[in-house]
């Protein structure tokens, strides 16, 4: 699980990969300020979204520089990169790769021409109609490759960007305008040429995207909390369906769709900071209130709430308000572990949870544990912690997780495991307490997790908890990770993949 901080909680096992996030977008357009640094600083409050690569552009007014690389943003950036990218409009991009390859060629952002001059584009979300899109780029470039017209970048994103690039009759607020309309998915897009900054969000709002105001200029960020880190107030969302433009002129909105408001539901759960607001709900009072309601729901006996840290503590905060179970720190992480690429031998790898987190065996031996986390995605994690937890002396592990079992993946930006490879989707409960080891186990009812966002239900996409998709799924040939990267023979449909049975399914 990524933690506020950008550290990883699953990276607790090496072959254990929690639900991804899919990147961090940050714009501003300021006048006199260091808009470099400021956009620095917001990717670093956004780092939790994505962790491959960073990348900012700034524009003077007449010229775009840009500089991106593999990496957190504090490896990739320095002061001198900064003070060289000089101008008083920003775009800024913390990329997790959910469309195309993990590799400097699909680092954000994106670049390409246009009538008057360049646009860089930052994207937050993932799209379902890519393959209409390349449709839609070969006629407009018929006679060039698909290669050639995005450089080999094979993301989404080089799509998007190369259809609002090359027009030379239009501005590219009207090519916006017009091209937006028929990109399906979840996107948030923060985008400039020389003298403009843009943003965008898609109908359902999927993603969140937010305002704010600088004393000399506006500030667009995925989250609040970048709002904050920046000394920006707080304006208002970017309304699903809405593009707006900040120049000299001031702020202007157009609309090119219909509000058909579906946010995602795991931003409240676990993707997006607790000091984040979405849609008028603090995430961190959205996480209490869950887990209070599962303290109503799963009550138990136990001497001690302990969270899995970060991701489990609000909902551990709740819990034991709610029990009166006494809250305890019973795990310590190592704050300094982030991610390695050093591969570890089989006898580290078998021990390599201690490396992240170790048992307070003091706080621990004979007592019974109540340990909150936010999901189980394939079980690898929790089965360790349970297995640790009892080495440490406790009595009773009860697990209780502060969302509904995932048995359905995400198409809109999280990078859950396969559906074969949920813990979920082929155990029940009672299976899954007993794969992991724990005493007892019991999730957060979905009515629950909606209650506690302040959210209508039909307001949240709530799909990879019931496999309803607000946004029409495409066949499996038409969507996926590396769609850009396949050969054209291997685009092929197939019969009955497991995309179409989810298709299917959901439909049904």
């Amino acid at each position: 699980m990524l933690r506020g901080d950008g550290l990883l909680n699953h990276d607790l096992l090496p072959d254990e990969k929690g639900p991804q996030d899919q990147c961090g977008v940050f714009g501003v357009w300021a006048p006199g300020e260091e808009v470099a640094k400021l956009t620095y600083f917001g990717l670093y409050s956004l780092q939790h979204r994505g962790q491959e690569s960073a990348g900012i552009a700034t524009s003077d007014g007449k010229k775009i520089l840009v500089y991106k690389d593999m990496g957190l943003v504090s490896q990739v950036f320095s002061e001198s990169s900064l003070e060289s990218l000089v101008g008083h409009i920003a775009v800024g991009h913390n990329r997790y790769s959910t469309t195309g390859a993990s590799s400097w060629r699909n680092a954000q952002p994106t670049l390409g021409r246009t009538a008057s001059g360049t646009v860089a584009l930052g994207h937050n979300g993932n799209l379902t109609n890519t393959s209409d899109l390349l449709e839609l780029l070969k006629v407009k470039y018929p006679d060039q490759t698909e290669n050639e017209i995005t450089g080999g970048n094979t993301t989404d994103t080089a799509v998007l960007t190369a259809l609002l690039a090359g027009d030379m009759d239009h501005t590219l607020e009207s090519t916006a305008l017009e091209l937006l309309p028929k990109v399906k998915g979840a996107f948030c897009l923060v985008f400039m040429d020389e003298t403009t900054l843009y943003a965008a969000r898609d109908p359902q709002g999927v993603r969140p995207l937010v305002l704010g105001r600088l004393e000399r200029g506006w500030v667009v960020a995925s989250e609040t909390a970048a709002l904050d880190i920046v000394g920006a107030s707080y304006v208002r969302e970017i309304e699903p369906g809405e593009l707006i433009a900040i120049d000299e002129h001031g702020l202007r909105s157009s609309r090119f769709a219909e509000t058909k408001r579906a946010g995602c539901v795991f931003e409240y759960v676990y993707l997006a900071r607790p000091d984040t607001t979405i849609n008028g709900r603090v995430v961190y009072d959205a996480r209490v209130e869950m887990g209070k309601t599962l303290a109503k729901e799963y009550p138990v006996e136990a001497d001690m709430v302990i969270p899995t840290p970060e991701s489990g503590t609000p909902a551990a905060i709740g819990y034991s308000q709610e029990s009166g179970i006494p809250f305890g720190h019973g795990l310590v992480k190592n704050a300094y572990v982030g991610r390695t690429f050093i591969q570890p031998s089989q006898t580290i790898r078998q021990r390599g949870i201690r490396l992240k987190l170790n048992p307070l065996k003091e706080q621990i031996k004979g007592k019974r544990i109540i340990v909150v986390d936010d999901s189980i995605v394939r079980g690898n994690t929790q089965r360790a912690l349970v297995a640790m937890l009892r080495e440490a002396g406790a009595l009773e592990i009860h697990v209780r997780i502060s969302s509904p079992p995932i048995t359905w993946p995400c198409f809109y930006g999280i990078d859950f495991a396969t559906r074969a490879e949920l813990i979920a989707t082929g155990l029940g409960v009672e299976e899954v307490r007993q794969s992991i080891g724990a005493d007892s186990l019991g999730y957060l009812s979905k009515d629950g997790m909606v209650s506690s966002t302040n959210q209508q239900e039909n307001q949240l996409c709530t799909a990879c908890f019931t496999g309803k998709y607000p946004i029409e799924l495409p066949p499996e040939d038409r969507l996926g990770k590396n769609l850009l990267e396949k050969a054209p023979a291997a685009c092929e449909p197939g019969p009955d993949s497991e995309l179409e049975k989810i298709v299917k399914a959901a439909n049904d």
